[in-house]
């Protein structure tokens, strides 16, 4: 799947608020499923979310060059993200894409707003995980309160018409 943005203009905040946009140095996925929950969960309705890994960044600005990550770790990066995929409650699939900036490859995750949010992830990727509720506010990832689990719940069911998939097509 292509994605619908390019990426210098992403990189440089040019075309998405920096609350949509996370720089990750390297692989955490325990804090990666948190982010892809929360964009997927798009309490604000911002269209969700763009992770990117293997670009440091200092206080929420991203660091040039890039530092990049191996193709071989961007594979094996790619197969775990499809099982903790599978560990959010409902599923829920990123797009994700490796990508040469700088001469350096990145691996670019979007996560648009789930089309059956409210989503919940592990809060530890251990065997018996409490799951939770996550959402961003500005640009750190948190846990939902219970006001904004409410919320979650009530925009459920006003997904806006243009995001929603048409499974006829």
């Amino acid at each position: 799947t292509a994605l619908p943005i390019n990426i210098d203009e992403l990189l440089r905040g040019q075309i998405v608020e920096w609350e949509r946009l996370e720089f990750k140095k390297g692989w955490n996925p325990e804090e990666i499923i948190h982010t892809i929950c929360a964009f997927a969960n798009d309490i604000n309705n911002w269209g969700g979310g763009y992770l990117i890994i293997g670009i440091e960044e200092d206080r929420g600005q991203p660091i040039f060059p890039p530092i990049g990550i191996s193709s071989y770790k961007i594979d094996e990066i790619q197969k775990e993200l499809v099982n903790l995929s599978y560990r959010l409650r409902p599923n829920y699939h990123p797009v994700v894409a490796p990508i040469i900036f700088q001469e350096k490859m990145i691996l670019l995750i979007w996560c648009p707003g789930g089309q059956t949010r409210p989503y919940q992830a592990p809060d530890t990727l251990g065997k018996s995980a409490i799951y939770s509720y996550f959402i961003r506010r500005n640009s750190t990832t948190i846990k939902a309160q219970t006001k904004d689990v409410h919320r979650l719940h009530e925009l459920a069911n006003q997904v806006p018409f243009d995001d929603r998939i048409c499974h006829q097509a």
